[in-house]
């Protein structure tokens, strides 16, 4: 049996991993701004299983290692995650019927956390004053320490990251704008989403600008990498040439979007409100175009982080 048809047959072995991928696109209107005849487009990645975009990573790469035999279920899935993925792993693993340790900063929402524990995942903390790297760092750290029980996954390394991006998320892009569109906004959380959507679309068309977010280093925002110090983990994934333009975002802007789309009855978190201001300075600027983002997860996961409390 060819790879690829194994890996859709299981795909089939499980009703959660047919509901990964194929979201809907929604069009979103932000009253009062002045964006010519713009059109903001936006994936609704939180129809995901999982809740979040990380579904679609999480399944390629878990289900690419089951195939090659390298995850096996005497081995533990190892990685670092500052919560959706973290969702994804404990979710899929206990699909496939192996354990979960996961480091995450300690300051993860308390929802990811009891999501990933729901599923039977081990967590491990590292100090939030130290950032999400440090838990990227404990994770090596514990697979150095005992490379015979785990599997480590290392979304930051792992090719089938982007692959999963490249082969579906933009595959639906295409399909659902009719390969019509001007500008792709997203962020680097591990690089894969910018990546794979990236050279997929410049495939379709060099015409297609590719926007990266960058957040603030501090309080930056969650699943967000800022890249701006020299001692940042730059993900080995992420294809900078890719890059056309990079717009930053406070906490303060990403708070106030999500706000805005919770009043026309979209319920989402951070990250989608940081793509969605920069999807409108792009618009701004242009006044013209379709500009196409992803909404990373559901707003419900931030209800501990004080998004809400306003």
């Amino acid at each position: 049996m060819k790879r690829k048809s194994r890996y859709r047959k299981l795909l089939d072995l499980h009703p959660v991993l047919k509901l990964i991928g194929d979201t809907p696109m929604v069009k979103v209107q932000v009253p009062g701004e002045p964006i010519g005849d713009a059109e903001i487009l936006a994936k609704a990645e939180w129809t995901n299983p999982g809740g979040s975009i990380k579904d679609r990573p999480v399944s390629r790469m878990l289900l690419e290692a089951h195939l090659s035999g390298e995850l096996t279920p005497d081995r533990t899935i190892l990685d670092s995650s500052s919560g959706n993925a973290g969702i994804a792993y404990a979710m899929i693993g206990s699909v496939l019927g192996c354990p979960v340790e996961l480091v995450v900063p300690g300051n993860a929402s308390e929802e990811r956390k009891k999501r990933i524990r729901a599923h039977g995942a081990k967590l491990v903390f590292t100090d939030p004053l130290e950032g999400y790297d440090e838990a990227l760092r404990e994770a090596h750290r514990r697979f150095a320490a005992a490379p015979d029980r785990y599997y480590m996954a290392d979304q930051y390394r792992n090719e089938n990251n982007w692959l999963s991006h490249y082969e579906t998320t933009a595959e639906e892009i295409l399909k659902q704008t009719d390969g019509e569109l001007t500008h792709f906004v997203a962020g680097v959380g591990t690089g894969g989403t910018i990546t794979g959507v990236g050279r997929r679309l410049k495939e379709h068309s060099p015409e297609i600008r590719i926007v990266c977010i960058l957040p603030e280093t501090f309080p930056g925002i969650e699943g967000l990498k800022p890249l701006g110090s020299p001692e940042d983990i730059v993900p080995d994934i992420l294809d900078e040439s890719l890059i056309d333009d990079r717009i930053p975002v406070s906490i303060e802007q990403a708070y106030e979007m999500c706000q805005v789309l919770a009043r026309q009855g979209l319920f989402v978190g951070q990250s989608s409100g940081a793509f969605l201001y920069g999807a409108l300075v792009i618009a701004r600027r242009h006044q013209s175009g379709r500009i196409v983002t992803v909404f990373s997860d559901t707003g419900e996961r931030y209800f501990s982080t004080g998004l809400w409390d306003r």
